[in-house]
C-alpha cells in the first residue's frame, strides 16, 4: 500500500530533482522480479503506463540486481569483483559478484528473509515500513554499554552448535 501512494510523488521529485521531464528520458526501468507480488505490481505498472504517455521502451530489472546497482549509486568505488549481501522484504542473496552482469550465487534464502524479520522486529518496536533503515540507524546511534550480549564463535576453533 505504501508503495502505492509514494510512486507518484517519488518520481515526480525524481524528475524535478534532474531537471527532466518524462519525454526527456531513454526508457523506463522497472524491476519486475522477484518480490513481494503487490509492491512488484505497483512498480511495473506504473512504469509501463509512464513508458507509454511518454512512448519510450520498457525495461525490466531484477530486483535484487537493481539493490546491487544501487550501492554503486552511493559509493562509486565499489567495484567488481567483491562478495555482496543482498537483504530484501522477501529475499536474500549471498553473491559472489565477478564482474557487472557475472554472478555466482553462494547461498540464499527459500521462505523466508533477513529484511522481513527486520520489518518485524521495526513493527514490534513501533517504527515504520521498512524496518530495515531504523532498525540500522538505532543500532548505529544506540549506546553499545547499554545491553551486554555474548559474543559468539570467537575463538576460531570452536564449532558452531
Amino acid at each position: 500500500r505504501a508503495h502505492l501512494t509514494a510512486i507518484v510523488p517519488v518520481v515526480e521529485r525524481a524528475l524535478g530533482e534532474a531537471g527532466l521531464a518524462a519525454r526527456d528520458l531513454d526508457a523506463v526501468a522497472v524491476t519486475h522480479a522477484p518480490g513481494l507480488v503487490g509492491a512488484l505490481l505497483v512498480g511495473v505498472s506504473y512504469g509501463k503506463a509512464l513508458a507509454f504517455g511518454a512512448g519510450l521502451p520498457v525495461l525490466g530489472v531484477h530486483h535484487m540486481e537493481g539493490h546491487l546497482f544501487a550501492t554503486a549509486l552511493e559509493h562509486p568505488d565499489a567495484v567488481p569483483p567483491f562478495t555482496a549481501l543482498l537483504v530484501s522484504g522477501g529475499h536474500t542473496l549471498l553473491l559472489d559478484v565477478e564482474a557487472w552482469g557475472r554472478y555466482r550465487v553462494l547461498g540464499a534464502t527459500r521462505d523466508d528473509a533477513a529484511g522481513e524479520a527486520f520489518d518485524k522486529v521495526a513493527k514490534l518496536l513501533g517504527l515504520p515500513y521498512p524496518g530495515g533503515p531504523h532498525v540500522e540507524r538505532l543500532a548505529r546511534d544506540g549506546d553499545p554499554a547499554r545491553h551486554r550480549f555474548a559474543r559468539p564463535m570467537v575463538r576460531a576453533n570452536q564449532a558452531p552448535g
